[in-house]
C-alpha cells in the first residue's frame, strides 16, 4: 500500500472510518433527496465568470444553429437516456439530476455551449491521465463541476485550477506551487495528479460515487456521513448527512454526464473557440517573462497565460531548473531561432525589476497583514481581457469593475487599472 493511501486511512480513522464497501442504489432512497439543494460552492459564479474569459472572446461561432429549448422532457426519457450511456459509473435519476439537467439545458445555455466547445482542448488531457491510471474516462466530466472547466478558477477556500486542489492535497500528489509556479493550474500535471488521487480513494471506497463524494469534500466527511448514517455506505443513504455542497455534487456530476451525451436533443451547439488545436512544448533552462515572448514573437499575451496559466506572475523561472512552455505548434521554430532575442528584450525592466520586487513582496508581505490594503496598477496590453487579468491577479472581473468604475467588460489598450489586494 502507497503511502498516499495510508494518509488518506489515517484521515479516514480519525474521522471515524467504518467497513466501507459499496452498495447499489434503489428507488426508494430517491424520495428522500431534497430537490431544493443548492449548487456545489462557488459554482453560479464560476459558470459565470466563464462569459469573461479569453477564449471565450476568441469564439467564432457555434458548429450548428442553436434554437430554443425544447419541450420539457419527461422522467422516464430522462431515465432511459441515462441507462443508455456506457459507463461504469453508477448514473440514477431523481428530481435534483432533473434540475441540474435543466440548469445546464435551459438557464445556463450559453455556458454550456462554451464548455462544450473548450471540452474539445482539454478533455483528451483528462482521458490521457485517467486511462494511464486505468480509472473510467467518465471521470473527465469531474471537472465541469469543479471549474466549469476555467483552468484558473480560485474559490473562495483557495482551491485552484481545472480540477481545483486545495495547496496540501495539490502538493501531497506532488505538485509544485510556490511565488512563481503554481502546478494546481497546469492542466496536465493536476490532471495525473487527480488521477491518482481518484485513483487512492476508489481503493478505500470500492464504490465510485462515495468516490465522486469524498473528491468534492474529503474522505473524512464521507466517513462522517457513512457513521452518521448506521454504516450504510450508498450514496443516497448517506447524502442527508453530507456537507450541503456535496449534497448536489453527485446529481450534477450525473446531470453534466447527460448533458455531454445528449445536448443535441436540447438545441445545444458546442462554441468553436479559436485556441490552438496543436501545441508544442519546450523546456526553458533560463528566467523568462511571457511578455518577452508576447512581443518579440507577436502572440496575444492572453493566449500565453491561456497555453501556460501556472506561472502566475508570468515568469519562467528556468534558471532554477527547466520548466516547460508551451506554445502554438506554428510559432515553434521561429521561438528558437528568436530565443536569445526574447530572453534580452526588456530583461531589466521584466526580468530584474521584478526579481526585485518579488523579494520585496516575501520580506514585506508579513508586514503588512495589519496596514491598510496594497493598491497597485496594471496597463492593459494588446489581448487582455477583464477575466484575464482578474485571474492574473487572483481577483474578481466583480472587484475590477468596482475598483475601476468600468460598466460592461470593454477596455481599452492602454488603460490603467486600480488592483487593490
Amino acid at each position: 500500500m502507497n503511502f498516499r493511501i495510508s494518509l488518506l486511512l489515517v484521515i479516514s480513522i480519525l474521522m471515524g472510518f467504518q467497513g466501507i464497501s459499496s452498495q447499489n442504489s434503489n428507488d426508494s432512497s430517491f424520495s428522500k433527496i431534497d430537490s431544493m439543494i443548492g449548487l456545489p460552492d462557488d459554482y453560479g459564479s464560476t459558470l459565470d465568470h466563464l462569459l469573461h474569459l479569453w477564449a471565450l472572446q476568441q469564439m467564432d461561432t457555434t458548429e450548428c444553429n442553436s434554437g430554443e429549448p425544447p419541450l420539457p422532457v419527461s422522467d422516464s426519457i430522462y431515465k432511459h437516456r441515462l441507462s443508455q450511456i456506457p459507463c461504469l459509473i453508477e448514473l440514477p435519476y431523481n428530481s435534483t439530476v432533473r434540475s441540474f439537467i435543466e440548469l445546464y439545458t435551459v438557464r445556463k445555455r450559453t455556458q454550456m455551449e462554451y464548455m462544450l466547445g473548450i471540452s474539445n482542448y482539454y478533455f483528451p488531457i483528462f482521458e490521457q491521465a485517467l486511462d494511464a491510471n486505468k480509472l473510467p474516462l467518465e471521470l473527465k466530466f469531474l471537472p465541469i463541476i469543479e471549474s466549469a472547466l476555467h483552468p484558473t478558477a480560485i474559490s473562495r477556500v483557495g482551491a485552484a485550477g481545472l480540477w481545483q486542489f486545495m495547496i496540501p492535497t495539490g502538493r501531497m500528489y506532488g505538485l509544485e506551487i510556490n511565488t512563481l509556479v503554481d502546478e494546481r493550474l497546469d492542466p496536465r500535471k493536476a490532471s495525473n495528479a487527480a488521477a491518482q488521487f481518484l485513483k487512492d480513494l476508489y481503493a478505500i471506497y470500492g464504490d465510485w460515487n462515495l468516490v465522486i463524494a469524498a473528491y468534492n469534500c474529503g474522505p473524512g466527511n464521507v466517513n462522517k456521513a457513512i457513521r452518521r448514517a448506521g454504516g450504510r455506505t450508498d450514496y443516497w443513504a448517506i447524502y442527508p448527512y453530507l456537507p450541503l455542497e456535496t449534497r448536489g455534487y453527485v446529481p450534477i456530476y450525473i446531470a453534466a454526464t447527460y448533458t455531454f451525451h445528449y445536448f443535441q436533443d436540447h438545441n445545444l451547439c458546442p462554441a468553436i473557440v479559436k485556441i490552438p488545436a496543436l501545441t508544442d512544448t519546450f523546456m526553458i533552462k533560463q528566467r523568462i517573462h511571457l511578455e518577452q515572448i508576447s512581443a518579440v514573437l507577436n502572440i496575444p499575451i492572453e493566449e500565453l497565460r491561456w497555453l501556460n496559466p501556472q506561472y502566475k506572475r508570468d515568469i519562467i523561472p528556468g534558471d532554477l531548473k527547466p520548466y516547460a512552455l508551451t506554445l502554438p505548434v506554428n510559432y515553434s521554430s521561429i521561438f528558437m531561432q528568436k530565443l536569445n532575442e526574447i530572453a534580452c528584450y526588456k530583461a531589466e525592466e521584466l526580468i530584474n525589476n521584478r526579481r526585485n520586487e518579488i523579494e520585496s513582496f516575501r520580506s514585506t508581505s508579513s508586514a503588512k497583514l495589519g496596514s491598510s490594503k496594497n493598491v497597485t496598477y496594471h496597463k492593459v496590453k494588446k489581448g487582455e481581457t477583464l477575466g484575464g487579468i482578474a485571474a492574473k491577479y487572483h481577483t474578481t472581473v466583480t472587484n475590477l469593475r468596482k475598483w475601476n468604475n468600468i460598466k460592461g467588460s470593454k477596455i481599452k489598450i492602454g488603460q490603467r487599472l486600480k488592483i487593490i489586494r
